[in-house]
């Protein structure tokens, strides 16, 4: 057998980055490795350009080393995270490897200014490279500073992707009469339209959720112990916690004050909390409509050459919502364990929250999956509207309940009794109930009321109900 590159997505080890390398593609920015690097030197450039800025130090950039300081993050490449990762793990000729991967961005600034043309005396500069910082103080900002895009460019949109064809189906299918089901049960028809909009409903208030969530992604810059103590030693008369929260706003996010050496990460609990409850949605939908599929209610357009079964011919199975429902269940198993983990912390730090942050962008990705498979599943289903008429026909006891109803408007005391004698546990016909409309003791234009009474046309204002969509802010 021939060997397969490391790099080859049939020999990656998790299937995010293997079999679904490609739908995972739009998280690479966000989630890979190179990816936090990036980030991790944009904290380090910028946070230098305000030290620079600030009275107190000695510090000064011309206009074309603050440009070179922002080369170095805004034209950052695979030979950048390669410099990275060696000087981490192997060492160059000028410094020793750092087993260490925020002191190895720190080094890396210092070769790249070096290199650079644009810079006078780079040494000068490296002392107030990661000037009385922890790497937290790095860390927490740079993974905001991928979470917050990822969730805005790639996930969110995904979604809305979603809910677009939830809202197509709702809109085409509005008045489409189906049979519903509570307990597993014939139950009070309803429209298929309707349905999909309760769940693109659901979907749009989660989404606003999530967006709030993702708002309030808050970073703090607060030194080892979260006192800044370092700074203050250093310059006392600097107002070093206005120049945190005017740093960290500065990068887009909410300033976190108290802390120990660690962000709390509530902020990240809470998002993480958000992406589940839209994962529910889905979850709950991917599991409708494959019983809508086993019970005809849809039928799924064929795709050229797909095969549905390896050894009957004749299957198209519903594999994009079985696909999703796998995914999105395992997302949500990482999410909960993500949203847990992160919030805890012995005393004022300990170290194993740092791996397990690192598998952030592998839940993302199986959420990412299971949008895609939601969409597209959705994309195939066509609504069998002859067989859904057939079993509305079929359940004609359905209608008891209007029946009911009606006859305690005109004051039956024993209305409900009356059709639970006729109606529970017995195979009746629509006859059956007409021949009790002429057995009630009302008036005609009561008669002829129940008598045009049918399972297909009980379905109250359902169709209107899917205007509710347009109205609703969030969605």
């Amino acid at each position: 057998m021939t060997d397969l590159s490391r790099n080859d997505p049939l020999s990656a080890v998790s299937p995010v980055d293997g079999r679904y390398a490609r739908r995972t593609a739009p998280l690479v920015p966000y989630a890979s490795e190179s990816a936090l690097m990036r980030a991790r030197v944009r904290v380090e450039a910028e946070y230098l350009v305000s030290l620079a800025d600030l009275d107190a130090t000695p510090i000064s950039l011309s206009d074309a080393e603050r440009t070179a300081l922002g080369d170095c993050y805004e034209s950052f490449d695979g030979d950048d995270a390669r410099l990275v990762k060696r000087l981490e793990t192997e060492g160059t000729e000028q410094y020793s490897a750092t087993n260490h991967d925020v002191k190895a961005v720190e080094y890396f600034l210092r070769v790249r200014l070096g290199e650079s043309t644009e810079v006078k005396d780079a040494e000068r500069l490296h002392p107030w490279i990661h000037f009385g910082l922890t790497s937290e103080d790095v860390n927490n900002l740079s993974q905001r500073l991928l979470v917050k895009p990822a969730v805005d460019d790639v996930l969110l949109p995904a979604l809305a992707d979603v809910r677009d064809e939830l809202t197509s189906l709702a809109q085409s299918y509005r008045g489409t009469p189906m049979l519903a089901r509570t307990h597993g049960q014939p139950a009070t028809p309803t429209t298929f339209g309707k349905e999909m909009a309760v769940v693109a409903a659901r979907l749009g208030r989660q989404m606003g959720r999530i967006r709030e969530a993702n708002d309030a992604l808050s970073g703090k810059l607060a030194g080892a112990s979260g006192t800044y103590a370092a700074h203050v030693a250093a310059y006392p008369d600097v107002d070093w916690r206005v120049f945190s929260e005017s740093f960290v706003q500065s990068l887009g996010l909410r300033h976190t004050a108290l802390t120990t050496q660690v962000n709390p990460c509530d902020d990240l609990s809470a998002l993480f909390d958000a992406l589940r409850g839209a994962n529910n949605v889905l979850l709950d939908l991917d599991r409708d409509v494959w019983l809508y599929v086993s019970d005809r209610y849809l039928g799924q357009r064929t795709v050229e050459g797909e095969t549905g079964s390896s050894t009957m011919p004749h299957k198209v199975n519903p594999i994009d919502f079985e696909n999703s429902e796998g995914n999105l269940s395992k997302a949500n198993s990482d999410l909960t364990f993500l949203a847990d983990y992160v919030t805890t912390s012995r005393l004022q730090r300990d170290l194993s929250d740092s791996t397990v942050k690192r598998n952030i962008g592998a839940a993302f990705a199986h959420c990412l999956i299971g949008y895609g498979k939601t969409e597209t599943g959705l994309g195939k289903v066509v609504p069998n509207e002859k067989v859904m008429r057939e079993e509305l026909e079929a359940t004609p006891e359905i209608i008891g309940e209007a029946v009911q109803t009606i006859l305690r408007r005109e004051g039956d005391t024993d209305a409900y009794e009356r059709v639970k004698e006729l109606t529970r546990g017995r195979d009746v016909t629509i006859e059956d109930f007409r021949a009790l409309f002429d057995e009630l003791d009302v008036s005609a234009d009561v008669r002829e009321e129940l008598r045009a009474l049918s399972p297909a046309g009980y379905t109250g204002v359902a169709d209107e109900l899917v205007g509710e969509l347009d109205r609703d802010g969030e969605n």
